[in-house]
């Protein structure tokens, strides 16, 4: 499953009334919430200026006047128009107006802000249910090393078949490099027409290499499961998008049929993906009115999420965890290690406690940025620090790649016919 798919229900975000625009987002439903990777400093109040002024439309205060100074407008206007008049080439202007609108986002340094064009923002709103034309693997954003990690390949999908795997990062998508571009642009390129070809550049470890993979139809695959030894159901989730709370429940219930008396989910490699997707989710286990997570920005105005309705979950449970398991999965796994509903195993998780919004303009653009820190219901942020399992446990790795063997898995399955 290719990680742009984000389902967004996104608030129209232009307005010219500041104070109104905050009652909008206050009011604005959960889908346009994504919780789950240069510009020199003297420029970037001029930038910051320009989105005020002409992207938001909200650069002007109750006086009248420009906030950052009627000059900014005045001197980007001069540097564009001396551009058009005097560069010796040809001047392509939409092409100058999209690199003002990216270079907002670029001088937040935050990886998971960005512009989007309005063919870009396109792209990105395609629902995660049905299918669509790929390469069919789950990736994410590697902040530390500014370039996309597959975190699992589909199975006999297009992507395997070339010979990407899992660990693998994405350095390079038709010979251009990617390097600190935002995931959802990344995968645009990736994907296209069912039958073409894409190029994509490997690194595995301190190799390099280049590979040619033919995109087709990929059907969506949000979890799997299946009833395993002493009647341990076993539920994994690949994100938490789309459909997914539907056929996590048709899953539990046909697990119960078989005669399940306990559950391993596994968040292992989950990246993340929607804050209503893993709300809905945690609203199965969590008893009504209890937090399920809560939201702060800047200005200290703080959000809380609560269960609604009865819980329909109810037996042993073990959450398993990785370092890629991020975002909505982190929520996930600290909300039910908070109120002691599941054990959590595995190891050190990702660690991205941050929200992110997407608005989209007139004309049809968008830009997400990074608006808010999530908690779990006992106060904890997780931002750079992931959650710490109950019990840490590590996969080994040469046992799995001989034969198979899942000792986290084992583990969790030991634990719960104790």
């Amino acid at each position: 499953m290719d990680f742009n798919n984000q389902n967004y229900d996104p608030y129209r975000g232009v307005n010219d009334n500041e104070e109104e625009m905050k009652m909008i987002k206050r009011k604005s439903t959960w889908k346009g919430i994504f919780i789950g990777g240069g510009v020199v400093l003297g420029v970037a109040s001029f930038f910051i200026g320009c989105l005020l002024a002409i992207l938001l439309q909200v650069g002007v205060n109750g006086t009248g006047e420009f906030v950052l100074g009627k000059d900014v407008l005045s001197k980007m206007n001069d540097l564009i128009n001396y551009a058009k008049e005097n560069y010796l080439y040809e001047v392509d202007e939409e092409k100058m107006e999209e690199a003002l609108y990216d270079a907002i986002f670029d001088s937040l340094e935050d990886p998971y802000s960005t512009y989007y064009t309005p063919e870009e923002y396109q792209e990105i709103m395609e629902s995660t249910s049905g299918t669509y034309s790929g390469i069919g693997v789950v990736v994410q954003q590697d902040v530390e090393s500014g370039y996309i990690l597959v975190v699992d390949p589909y199975v006999d999908g297009p992507a395997y078949e070339a010979g990407i795997r899992k660990g693998d990062y994405i350095i390079a998508v038709n010979g251009e490099d990617i390097y600190g571009l935002d995931i959802n642009l990344v995968v645009k390129e990736i994907k296209g027409e069912e039958g073409t070809t894409v190029d994509i550049t490997v690194k595995r470890e301190d190799e390099e290499f280049d590979l040619t993979v033919e995109r087709k139809q990929i059907e969506i695959q949000a979890i799997e499961y299946e009833l395993l030894d002493d009647n341990v159901g076993y539920i994994e989730i690949y994100s938490f998008e789309g459909t997914v709370v539907e056929q996590f429940k048709d899953a539990y219930d046909a697990l119960i049929d078989e005669g399940m008396t306990s559950l391993v989910i596994d968040l292992r490699d989950n990246p993340g993906g929607l804050l209503t997707a893993v709300t809905e989710m945690l609203d199965l286990f969590i008893e009504e009115d209890e937090m399920i997570v809560y939201t702060q920005d800047k200005h200290g105005d703080r959000t809380d999420y609560l269960a609604e309705n009865d819980v329909e979950i109810d037996i042993p449970c073990v959450v398993l965890i990785n370092g890629n398991s991020a975002s909505a999965s982190e929520i996930f796994a600290g909300a039910l290690q908070d109120y002691e509903l599941a054990h959590i195993m595995g190891t050190q998780s990702y660690g991205k406690g941050i929200v992110q919004s997407v608005l989209s303009l007139r004309d049809g653009s968008a830009f997400k940025i990074t608006i808010e820190d999530y908690y779990t219901p006992n106060g904890n942020n997780i931002q750079g620090v992931g959650i710490t399992p109950d019990e840490v446990v590590e996969l080994d790795v040469d046992k799995y790649v001989e034969d198979g063997t899942d000792t986290q898995l084992d583990a969790a399955v030991e634990y719960l016919t104790k």
